[in-house]
């Protein structure tokens, strides 16, 4: 068995510690701290070449080999790190999108409540008015007159209105027409009382539309429940928009 001479094993020890140091170097990088990497490396070379040349190879070969594992210990931890990152990102987006998913669901339940609680207004506007009337859709129980006076109009208003709502109501008309039912838009032809655009559309509730405010009153409530879920909400958009 053949041996290293002292001067041999100081090189393979020399080489062992300057390996050890490039393996802390990559777990060390960016510290901005200075090595003597350059100067162990002279030191090595020349304590090498006094060596024979297989005992060179040999200690050539365990210097690239460590090398290699500490190459290998470098790639394996930015592969490592890159995984977190990837893995903490892909985290993030699925927070964001589980809470948009939870926004939107919270907002469907909302509008199916909202729409749920206006058609209920509305059922109970159409009962409200039904009940006031005598007979729902038709003005058989106000006998239509040659003319009225807008106190008539407001009587027949508040037979039909229901109380709760007939300010709000009032509030609209006295904007709209001034409670003259035969009042006309001359810049859109709106007509009567809550100056329906077409007034054709009162139609619907009479043919006499033109000239019965009962008529134009019956139409005018259920447009309001309809559209905005009674009077006193028709009202309030009257308020902030100028119009209704």
């Amino acid at each position: 068995m053949s041996r290293i001479p002292a001067r041999g094993f100081a090189v393979v020890s020399a080489t062992a510690v300057t390996t050890v140091g490039a393996v802390m170097g990559v777990a060390q990088a960016g510290t901005g701290q200075p090595g003597n990497e350059a100067e162990t490396k002279a030191s090595d070379s020349t304590l090498l070449a006094d060596l024979p040349v297989g005992q060179q190879a040999q200690v050539q070969t365990a210097s690239l080999t460590q090398q290699a594992d500490a190459q290998a210990i470098a790639a394996d931890f930015t592969a490592r790190k890159s995984a977190e990152e990837s893995a903490r990102k892909q985290a993030a987006k699925d927070a964001v999108a589980k809470q948009k998913a939870a926004v939107a669901k919270e907002k469907a339940a909302q509008d199916a409540k909202d729409l749920a609680e206006a058609q209920a207004k509305s059922a109970k506007a159409a009962a409200d008015d039904s009940a006031s009337s005598g007979t729902s859709g038709s003005t058989g129980s106000f006998p239509q007159q040659a003319s009225y006076t807008v106190s008539e109009v407001k009587a027949i208003a508040r037979q039909i209105v229901p109380s709760g709502q007939f300010q709000c109501f009032s509030n609209i008309v006295d904007h709209e027409s001034t409670w003259n039912y035969r009042a006309v838009n001359p810049s859109s032809g709106a007509y009567g009382l809550v100056q329906a655009y077409p007034g054709s559309k009162m139609s619907s509730v009479g043919a006499d539309w033109r000239t019965n405010p009962a008529t134009q009153i019956k139409w005018g409530l259920n447009y309001m429940n309809d559209r905005y879920g009674s009077p006193c909400e028709a009202w309030d958009f009257w308020l902030a928009n100028g119009s209704y």
